[in-house]
């Protein structure tokens, strides 16, 4: 299995348990996707993606209340995270990589998943608490 398509799905975790993510890549590259989860933003339900990579040295923070995941470009890539919280696994909470409501543009249709991700559920049946 080629390295380039592993898609770690959107992923967050729910208050008080909430994380604020600062993501880099330190070799590789992926496509970094957050999605706004704030239910007063403007912005709910819409995302943002970045390519990060070694070589461009970009870093990409986000908030509390953004769902995150990201699709490795090339091999061997080293993906970093400074998290403001521990993980706790009674608050995390992810949702569909491919929910056709979110309408991500990934740019493949068949990624390695984990069972995890490829379970994920929809959006539309989310309830924020954001």
């Amino acid at each position: 299995i080629s390295k380039t398509d592993v898609l770690r799905g959107m992923h967050f975790q729910v208050p008080p348990h909430a994380q604020s993510k600062l993501v880099r890549v330190v070799r590789g590259m992926v496509q970094d996707v957050a999605v706004d989860l704030r239910k007063s933003s403007p912005t709910y339900g819409r995302y943002f993606s970045l390519l990060l990579s070694g070589e461009n040295g970009k870093m990409l923070y986000i908030p509390e209340g953004f769902a995150h995941g990201f699709l490795t470009l090339e091999d061997e890539t080293i993906f970093c995270y400074k998290c403001s919280e521990l993980y706790h696994p009674e608050s995390d909470r992810s949702l569909l990589w491919n929910d056709s409501d979110l309408a991500i543009s990934w740019q493949l249709e068949h990624p390695t998943l984990s069972l995890k991700d490829a379970n994920a559920p929809l959006f539309r049946d989310f309830e924020s608490p954001f």
